[in-house]
């Protein structure tokens, strides 16, 4: 069987090595939210950066915690959590923005997904389509957790995975080009009872589920297709708030034994 591809010990592309990384690891797709996240952490510090794949780490509230980049999409976030299972983790919660389908769901809520519909192009090499992207349990509940304990609004539910921002959402691509298969998608997941779209839980959820790793992922609902609202960046500081959150209360559950 052909070997990983390294640098040394360290992995090919977040050039991570074992140990380089604590067990709870934060992933916002965008580098630039990594230290977004960190401000908010004791003894925070960049240990490596390369291609869309930024990571630090640090403490937060006296646990050690990191976050990393995945980039859009499910193609290199499959490559964030493979090589960051390689590298220590073993608890991931993606920490991001949505695109809420329902009317319910305002600008600046949060999105907890504890499921997520697998319309990605990774996971489908990891597992058949039958297979489920099921956040782990325990993951919800202390995101859950954290959100009530800050106060902050929150919807947990089905979300939707997609590798396309623009068709593959509903959304005509240039020139109005929209393929039939995508028109009614909306309306197929609205009554279907999916919370909202996104880009990359599927991918976690799945690869997670096949390691025995743990994930779940928080969300900041910055438009609405129902309502045709949209505001960049509203809610995202309530997300990074509320992932870490979440991990210290994840190490308070593992102290005891979840």
């Amino acid at each position: 069987m052909a070997q990983r591809p390294r640098v040394g010990a360290r992995a090919y592309h977040l050039l991570l090595a074992p140990g380089d990384v604590p067990r709870y690891v934060l992933l916002p797709g965008d580098p630039g939210r990594v230290p977004l996240i960190a401000r908010h952490w004791e003894g925070a510090r960049e240990v490596a950066r390369n291609r869309e794949f930024v990571t630090w780490v640090g403490a937060y509230r006296g646990v050690a915690v990191g976050a990393t980049s995945t980039g859009i999409g499910s193609g290199s976030t499959a490559i964030a959590v493979e090589e960051l299972l390689y590298a220590g983790a073993d608890t991931f919660i993606r920490v991001g923005t949505t695109g809420a389908l329902r009317r319910e769901v305002k600008l600046g809520d949060l999105v907890i997904g504890a499921a997520a519909v697998r319309y990605d192009g990774a996971s489908r090499w990891y597992a058949p389509p039958e297979y489920p992207a099921v956040a782990h349990w325990l993951v919800v509940k202390a995101l859950v957790d954290a959100a009530a304990s800050l106060g902050v609004r929150y919807h947990v539910g089905i979300v939707a995975s997609t590798d396309s921002f623009y068709v593959g959402q509903e959304r005509p691509g240039h020139g109005g080009f929209l393929p039939p298969w995508s028109r009614g998608l909306i309306d197929t997941l609205r009554s279907l009872r999916v919370l909202s779209f996104e880009m990359e839980s599927a991918t976690i959820y799945t690869l997670s589920s096949i390691y025995g790793a743990r994930a779940g992922g928080v969300y900041a609902a910055i438009a609405n297709r129902e309502t045709d609202e949209f505001a960049p960046e509203v809610g995202v500081e309530d997300a990074v708030r509320v992932a870490n959150e979440a991990v210290r209360i994840l190490a308070e559950y593992d102290s005891k034994g979840g």
